[in-house]
């Protein structure tokens, strides 16, 4: 009874991964990415690449957005992002802002496939960090609370 039980488990254990593994095979990034996304010619590396060109930002921080954005960073970035300039699995967040423009965070935090396959320094940081980051499916607003966060960590009063 006990040698059947394993055999099963042993059994159900293989079919699941076999199907993981088909299902990896499947995923060929390069299928989903077009000739336009590779192309770098077109590329502003101080807005990124994305539907964000002009990002309006207070110089007084909003508190309530920026604790909007801890809230939904914390659910969708912070498992791989520190809040300090050190590496989790990517980069820290510590000034950031400071170094970016809005556009360009909004750019990357909501649609990065685009702007790893094009930025020079983001290619930079896939070497150091070795995985890309994947696309949260962040709207606009936790997009722009994520931003406002960021500028609060960098020290926006």
């Amino acid at each position: 009874m006990n040698k059947s039980i394993l055999v099963s488990l042993s059994f159900a254990l293989l079919m699941a991964c076999g199907k993981k593994e088909k299902e990896n095979e499947e995923y060929n990034p390069s299928a989903t990415t077009t000739e336009a996304t590779t192309d770098v010619s077109s590329y502003d590396p101080n807005r990124g690449e994305g539907k964000f060109h002009n990002v309006e930002i207070a110089a007084t921080l909003d508190n309530a957005m920026a604790t909007k954005g801890e809230e939904v960073a914390g659910v969708k970035c912070i498992s791989c992002h520190k809040t300090t300039d050190e590496k989790l699995v990517g980069p820290g967040w510590k000034g950031v802002t400071e170094r970016k423009k809005p556009e360009w965070i909004m750019n990357f935090i909501t649609n990065p496939d685009p702007m790893i396959d094009k930025d020079p320094e983001v290619q930079a940081q896939l070497e150091i960090c070795l995985v890309r980051m994947p696309n949260q499916g962040l709207n606009d607003e936790e997009a722009r609370s994520i931003l406002e966060y960021m500028r609060k960590i960098d020290g926006v009063k």
